[in-house]
């Protein structure tokens, strides 16, 4: 094992991205596992958290296999080679796409109860996820973001395979990944406890960390 959970990765990333701290930096975590480690990461760095949202679309009868994914401002990333090797069509593709969007809207307002998005453009964005897998949902959330003209956009997560990492650097100005093992089957793999997260578990934590700003600006001199 790599890490004993994801607060222990989060604040292991955090000690790689120390020269972000007071750079207009906004950590958008990719939920649910991501905004776990991407907390470690906001606090370490004084920056507000909030979360990103990209969902994988699947293949027809396996939960595991990516077809590519769709973003929540629409950015959708597809593996058209995997879909003309397994033959998906059209139909099946909008169904999809259809679904994941659905979800994001229904985590977008119970993670943000009504508030905006942040206001990006100019900021160093700084995404977060508790590891990458196929890259897919990374890559669409990448491509998204830097459509609001980010001053900095940065990838930093805990594990990823050595191909897809390379492939993001092309996508973020900056990609901090803290191990690339060659033998990769799974994040989860990484992880002493790699315990799934709720819905409740990812809002309790973007409200601790509301909190602890609007603390830290009451005791401000």
């Amino acid at each position: 094992m790599l890490f004993q959970d994801r607060a222990e990765a989060g604040r292991k990333l955090a000690e790689r991205l120390q020269d972000l701290r007071g750079k207009e930096t906004i950590v958008l975590a990719v939920p649910r596992g991501g905004v776990v480690v991407g907390y470690e990461v906001a606090r370490a760095l004084d920056a507000p958290l909030d979360v990103y949202i990209a969902r994988k679309l699947t293949a027809p009868g396996n939960d595991e296999l990516a077809l590519g994914a769709v973003a929540s401002d629409g950015t959708v990333v597809l593996d058209a080679a995997l879909m003309r090797q397994i033959g998906v069509s059209q139909r099946y593709l909008e169904s999809e796409m259809e679904r994941q969007r659905a979800e994001i809207l229904r985590r977008l307002s119970l993670y943000r109860n009504q508030r905006p998005l942040p206001q990006l453009k100019g900021k160093t964005v700084l995404v977060v996820d508790d590891g990458v897998a196929t890259g897919s949902t990374t890559l669409a959330a990448l491509r998204a973001l830097r459509k609001q003209q980010p001053a900095l956009l940065v990838l930093a997560v805990p594990v990823g395979p050595p191909d897809v990492m390379a492939r993001l650097t092309t996508e973020a100005d900056r990609v901090v990944c803290l191990a690339e093992p060659e033998q990769f089957w799974a994040v989860g793999q990484f992880f002493a406890d790699w315990a799934q997260l709720t819905d409740q578990d990812v809002t309790d934590v973007l409200n601790r960390r509301r909190a602890e700003l609007e603390q830290s600006k009451k005791t401000a001199p």
